[in-house]
């Protein structure tokens, strides 16, 4: 998908250095932004923090490669989002319907942390992929951090839409964003999340698409 960032993008020191440091210790991997996986005349962008310093930093595909993915891809899968057996590598044949995944920082952080200004440095890019997405409808958050960044990319206030797991916000834009807790190992061993919660969540935005194909609804007005 266009809007994604160059191979060796400068905009956050940080995040070069680390960067250089994992394409010296590890050279066979993919080791530089992760691009958007899936296509742009998608109805639904899945985004999510970061790429995994061993995941989606090393397959090259968000989410690939570290348990979220398992959990994220299978449920994708489960409600019509994908076809194809996910086996955590980039040709594993996996297909998006009407989908895209995507993360709000698109290099690896150093202890899977990104700083705030890295965030908003790689703001650019999201709000670019949102952008090219002429067909999108809703915009699914994993964890507050991409919520926050989901929301100010199209333009909504933080304040009159904050972060809640199961929540459904209406933005004037006419795309919708859905949170939910991030389907991380330690999200999941911790109880905060497990997979029938994030089923439900899916199982919500499938059925909104689904009612809003037979509405046709314009995206400048609300699903």
């Amino acid at each position: 998908m266009r809007s994604d960032p160059d191979r060796d993008c400068p905009l956050c020191p940080r995040l070069v250095a680390f960067r250089d440091l994992q394409r010296r210790d590890e050279p066979t991997w993919h080791n530089a932004p992760v691009p958007t996986f899936g296509a742009a005349s998608a109805r639904l962008l899945v985004v999510g923090l970061a790429p995994g310093r061993a995941g989606a930093n090393r397959t090259g595909r968000p989410f690939t490669g570290d348990y979220a993915g398992t959990l994220l891809y299978e449920t994708l899968s489960a409600v019509g989002f994908a076809n194809g057996a996910f086996d955590a590598r980039p040709d594993d044949g996996l297909v998006l319907i009407d989908a895209a995944v995507t993360n709000a920082v698109r290099c690896v952080p150093p202890q899977n942390k990104p700083t705030g200004a890295e965030i908003r440095n790689c703001s650019v890019f999201l709000t670019a992929t949102i952008a090219a997405m002429a067909e999108l409808r809703v915009v699914l958050a994993l964890g507050r951090i991409a919520h926050d960044a989901v929301v100010r990319a199209l333009g909504g206030r933080l304040a009159h839409h904050p972060f809640r797991h199961g929540a459904t916000h209406e933005l004037a834009s006419g795309v919708a964003v859905a949170d939910s807790y991030h389907p991380s190992r330690y999200n999941v061993n911790t109880g905060v999340l497990d997979a029938a919660m994030f089923a439900e969540i899916l199982a919500a935005v499938r059925a909104r698409l689904d009612a809003a194909s037979l509405t046709q609804v314009p995206r400048d007005g609300l699903l």
